[in-house]
């Protein structure tokens, strides 16, 4: 990891902040991002972690109008555009780049099974209508489809095609994604695979995607830099608080009820309030109550000091 390149660092796929109306808690975002810029990391809006496909496009746009505001001179700013209308997909993708998005992202759409030929005519026009930076996502626990890595590779070389990211369990894909775009100037790979933070950084990633960035940010900036340093020893140390705290929020739940226990955590911090979007529903107060001890728990255990906004 020591190739400078346009798109790199610590990327949070940022959590919807909602009002109990379900509309779009404004404070909350401001909230958020102020935690970011606090640690040096960079928003990614209307991801996965930030229920993207729950929300309407009225949300979408006050989002996307609100984040760009919000976005300060040298940082940078990333939006999903992600949908099963391609038409909407561009639209998105025009609002973003007239609000000082950076770049998009873009998984496949979710319905149809599609062909490796299907995967690569969609993402080039969708890169050929978006006519600005686009980010390959390859996410298959949402999409049920794994886009192979020899199709991204050949989709790397259109102009408008700048990283992927890859959000795949697969040590094998991870060792090979490496192998291929490591040394690409011109090409970036982020890891949304969490667990694996430390192995890519490591060994050539260019950045990291983790949803726990959404609370604690700065485990993951000081991972980054100490991977640019060369501390094997505290990238390594860093990985083990990831892996704690992701847990608290992820371990036997389902990705739409670790979205909610995420804001739980958030709200704990003063970050954001608990409101999910529908269909995702908010659990039991047991659970709750149970969420808030074991951060506290855990904050103390690891001696970090964590401040409430």
């Amino acid at each position: 990891m020591k190739i400078k390149k346009k798109y790199q660092g610590v990327i949070v796929p940022a959590v919807v902040p909602l009002n109990a109306k379900l509309r779009l808690d404004e404070q909350g975002v401001e909230n958020m991002f102020a935690n970011f810029n606090r640690y040096g990391a960079y928003p990614f809006i209307l991801g996965t972690t930030g229920e993207s496909a729950s929300l309407s496009m009225s949300l979408k746009a006050d989002y996307i109008k609100l984040s760009g505001k919000l976005k300060r001179p040298g940082d940078m700013l990333y939006t999903g555009i992600t949908s099963n209308c391609i038409e909407e997909s561009v639209e998105l993708a025009k609002l973003s780049f007239a609000n000082g998005t950076d770049a998009v992202v873009a998984s496949l759409p979710s319905y149809y099974a599609l062909s490796e030929r299907d995967m690569k005519i969609y993402f080039e026009q969708l890169a050929n209508e978006c006519k600005g930076p686009l980010i390959i996502y390859n996410i298959p626990a949402t999409t049920h489809m794994s886009i192979p890595l020899k199709v991204i590779d050949e989709l790397s070389y259109h102009e408008n095609i700048v990283a992927t990211k890859d959000s795949e369990r697969s040590d094998d894909r991870l060792k090979e994604a490496l192998h291929l775009w490591a040394a690409r100037q011109d090409f970036s790979y982020f890891l949304g695979w969490a667990a694996r933070s430390a192995i890519a950084m490591l060994n050539g990633g260019d950045g990291i995607v983790p949803s726990t960035g959404n609370l604690l940010p700065g485990i993951y900036t000081d991972m980054y830099t100490a991977a640019y340093n060369g501390d094997v020893e505290l990238v390594h140390a860093l990985q083990k608080k990831s892996d704690m705290f992701g847990a608290l929020y992820q371990k036997s739940r389902s990705l739409g009820e670790s979205l909610w226990a995420l804001k739980v955590l958030m709200n704990e911090k003063n970050l954001c309030d608990t409101h999910v979007m529908p269909p995702l529903q908010p659990q039991t107060m047991h659970d709750e109550e149970l969420l808030r001890q074991s951060l506290h728990i855990l904050i103390e255990q690891e001696g970090l000091v964590v401040k409430n906004v």
